[in-house]
């Protein structure tokens, strides 16, 4: 009774906890299912059916999907029914696949696809609503990490005990996902400070998102690839790769989820983008062993949680810079869903032989050429656009007692009384107007009095102008 009562206050009060439950849940089955799915796989292969032509319109109306939600969803309220309506209707379609196939089956994949885009994209109001901008990308890596363990569970049931029993699970694991999401909240949406409002105008989001956008294109054409031409060739390994495959992914989450807030990760990235390379040459040199597989997987999916979750915390942190949250996230999330296909498009293309005779290394290789040259112009972007972002880590890395010290170096503590010096305190900590209140016990209208006060003794007009103050005070005190 005592679990069942926490659990009840859990759903309740924790919306943050409760998105990353809904969204692993159902990301889960996406990845076990429609998009490229063993589960699917294994069930065509029962029937000795190609599912390729199939995928790869699957493929296209979850593109599709992810596009048009921001279309169909303008509030968290909208958010969740149309959740709550795709998660019911992928229950129904998923269970059409446990009778003979025929054309129904084409029809529920494609209808299933297009809902799950959707959805996902729907969940970017609960990604803003509900986790503080500068914490994004924990949320971003807890959701990914364990949507892909309850992939590897239901993949592993589907290829190593029978295909109708990971059928069975998906559905059960989307059951999971319909409880948890009707408990979701259809209020509470944070309201951006000022600063997140006032520092989009000068800057706008338009031209980072689109470099953004272009990066994850070109970076997923070879995990494309690796669906096509990799992952066929150590097919053998049945057992293996039902299990060990997202390994390395998962593992990267979590090293780069929990890597200390000061550390430059960009030069991971690199690092990322370099396994990538080395994976396909590896590909091309070695044999189909398990020791080659080993490697050449790790690289390859190492690489891709390292570069996922930089752009999935970068879409998070976008999402205070327009009105609808669907629509953003759903428009990043679709150039991954471009390039994949793309990239699957191209390795089919070279198996075939419907292209001149090409190496697959060759190809990636290309790729991470161009990712090169896309990257430092990507980061300029980015910088103009989140330019308080890498300060706020620092900020925030401090103890409480630090933090006050250092403002009051900065000559911020003495000017305010002590109630304004505890509300500037959580605002440079990345808290929005309704936390604040909440942890000080103020209305949200006596918290904008504070901060307005705050603005006008330091002259200025938004947050990210008082952290330049900051910067500009550091770098003074630096030198």
């Amino acid at each position: 009774m005592a679990g069942l009562h926490s659990l009840k206050s859990f759903v309740s009060n924790d919306g943050r906890k409760l998105s990353i439950i809904v969204f692993a849940l159902f990301f889960s089955w996406l990845l076990a299912f429609p998009f490229e799915g063993q589960v699917l796989y294994a069930i065509y292969a029962r029937y000795h059916l190609d599912p390729h032509s199939m995928v790869f319109n699957s493929m296209a109306a979850h593109f599709i999907g992810l596009l048009s939600s921001g279309l169909l969803v303008k509030n968290l309220k909208a958010a969740k029914r149309l959740m709550l309506v795709s998660i019911i209707l992928c229950m129904a379609g998923t269970s059409v696949f446990s009778f003979l196939p025929s054309i129904i089956w084409n029809i529920s994949l494609l209808t299933m696809s297009y809902l799950a885009g959707a959805c996902v994209a729907a969940w970017g109001y609960y990604l803003q609503s509900f986790t503080p901008a500068n914490e994004r990308i924990k949320t971003a890596a807890d959701g990914l990490i364990y949507s892909n363990l309850l992939m590897i569970l239901m993949n592993t049931v589907a290829i190593r005990l029978t295909p109708y029993g990971g059928l069975a699970l998906s559905i059960l694991i989307l059951a999971g996902a319909l409880f948890f999401a009707v408990k979701l909240p259809e209020n509470g949406q944070v309201e951006a400070t000022p600063g997140d409002k006032e520092d989009s105008k000068p800057v706008s989001p338009i031209k980072p998102l689109a470099f953004l956008c272009l990066f994850i294109v070109v970076i997923t054409i070879n995990s494309g690839l690796m669906y096509q031409v990799i992952n066929p060739a150590f097919a053998h390994h049945e057992w293996l790769v039902s299990w060990y495959w997202a390994m390395p992914y998962i593992i990267a989450l979590y090293i780069m989820k929990n890597l200390p807030r000061k550390t430059n990760r960009s030069y991971i990235l690199y690092v990322g983008i370099a396994m990538i390379g080395f994976a396909f040459i590896a590909f091309m040199s070695l044999d189909r062993s398990v020791p080659s597989y080993l490697l050449i997987d790790t690289l390859m999916l190492g690489a891709c949680g390292i570069c996922d979750l930089f752009w999935w915390s970068i879409l998070g942190e976008m999402l205070d810079f327009g009105d609808n949250p669907a629509r953003i996230l759903g428009l990043g999330l679709s150039a991954n869903v471009l390039g994949v296909l793309l990239g699957g498009m191209l390795g089919n293309a070279i198996i075939t032989n419907e292209i001149p005779p090409c190496n697959p290394a060759t190809v990636a290789l290309v790729v991470v050429f161009i990712i090169l040259i896309i990257l430092p112009l990507l980061h300029k972007q980015l910088s103009m656009l989140l330019k308080d972002h890498a300060y706020l880590t620092v900020f925030l890395e401090m103890s409480p007692d630090k933090r006050i010290e250092t403002m009051k170096g900065y000559n911020l503590i003495e000017r305010l009384t002590e109630r304004e010096s505890e509300v500037v305190g959580l605002l440079l900590a990345g808290r929005t107007y309704k936390m604040i209140a909440a942890e000080l016990s103020l209305s949200e209208n006596t918290v904008k009095t504070h901060i307005k006060n705050i603005y006008s003794k330091y002259n200025v007009q938004s947050k990210s102008e008082l952290i330049q103050v900051l910067m500009e005070k550091d770098h003074s005190v630096n030198r």
